[in-house]
């Protein structure tokens, strides 16, 4: 079984609890009555860094050796995750590069570059900048902190599932963004060993879902990156995935995909009725609920797990989706 538990959640807790906010939970008067059944809203989109992927990140960054630090740090990313990695990294006086490949929008590569890290921007795919991330980490000695696959880093969005059940311990279901699953990993199992009756589901885009297909497969697959919404849920799993595959496929309820007209409408709405500015990936539990694939069962917390989004891609999406008024649909 792999080797991260609650325990390794509280011990991340402890480590980061002074560098990372402790977000609110607020309940969604519309969701609510849509589902009938009070549904509440997880805002790690405010995060300093505009997503969960700060928690992760830092607690890695912590669990680092002084001559880890010395050198320095290399990660691959689809734009969160090397912003968060970034400004842990400067929070700590380490140097961080990140390598990205060229579907990473332009201002998540502009964010990372601002928080004064080493940015190489190589292929078409995640995979692309993974393999690109590894040469860096061979080559130069750097250590290789990885967006999910990596004990610290789950333990570190371990600590939101912690946050949850503390704040609404009558939850009975959780809709959790799921890509590489990270965060899917981490926030299940903090839950389930806290509240063993909790349902959490993994929600993510039809185009490329990766973690989806492999859940199928029953093993890790390769699955072609392609442009979505949802960015922040593209690129592979990794066909060594060694932690998350095994905690998503132990700890998952089901799992939802969703396509992109859905997940427009979804951040419509959370620009409408919850005053707020999301990214795709962060809109996939609402869209979730506003295409009834989600019983009536409350309490239902949903994760906004972030909102760097590129503002002239959102007001084309609010603008097209106002004109259009699609019905949601799945």
């Amino acid at each position: 079984m792999p080797a991260v538990t609650v325990r390794e959640a509280l011990i991340a807790r402890d480590r980061i609890k002074h560098l990372v906010r402790e977000t609110r939970m607020e309940l969604s008067p519309s969701l609510s009555d849509f589902m009938k059944v009070p549904v509440y809203l997880k805002l790690e989109c405010h995060q300093a860094t505009g997503s969960f992927k700060l928690r992760g990140a830092t607690n890695a960054i912590a669990g680092l050796t002084s001559q880890q630090r010395a050198l320095g740090v290399v990660t691959a990313s689809t734009g969160n995750h090397g912003r968060a990695l970034s400004y842990a990294a400067a929070a700590a006086g380490v140097r961080a590069t990140v390598c990205l490949s060229r579907l990473v929008p332009s201002n998540k590569v502009a964010a990372i570059r601002a928080l004064g890290a080493a940015v190489q921007v190589v292929g078409n795919s995640q995979d692309d900048a993974q393999f690109e991330a590894a040469r860096l980490a061979q080559e130069e000695g750097l250590t290789f902190i990885p967006p999910f696959d990596h004990q610290d880093v789950i333990a570190g969005q371990a600590t939101l599932g912690l946050e949850i059940a503390e704040q609404l311990p009558s939850v009975s279901q959780v809709l959790i963004p799921l890509s590489g699953g990270g965060l899917f990993s981490g926030v299940s199992l903090a839950l389930k060993a806290l509240l063993p009756q909790v349902k959490t589901h993994g929600v993510s885009m039809r185009l490329g879902a990766a973690m989806a297909q492999s859940l199928e497969a029953g093993k890790p697959v390769n699955v072609e990156e392609v442009a979505t919404l949802a960015d922040s849920l593209g690129g592979g799993i990794g066909l060594r995935n060694q932690y998350t595959f095994e905690l998503t496929r132990r700890f998952i309820d089901r799992v939802i995909l969703l396509n992109e007209d859905s997940i427009a409408d979804a951040m419509l709405h959370a620009y409408l009725e919850e005053r707020l500015v999301i990214e795709g990936a962060g809109a996939v539990g609402i869209a979730a609920l506003l295409t009834r694939q989600v019983e009536a069962q409350g309490p239902i917390v949903i994760v906004v797990s972030g909102g760097n989004v590129d503002m002239a891609q959102h007001q084309r999406i609010i603008l097209e989706a106002v004109r259009d008024r699609r019905p949601a649909r799945a």
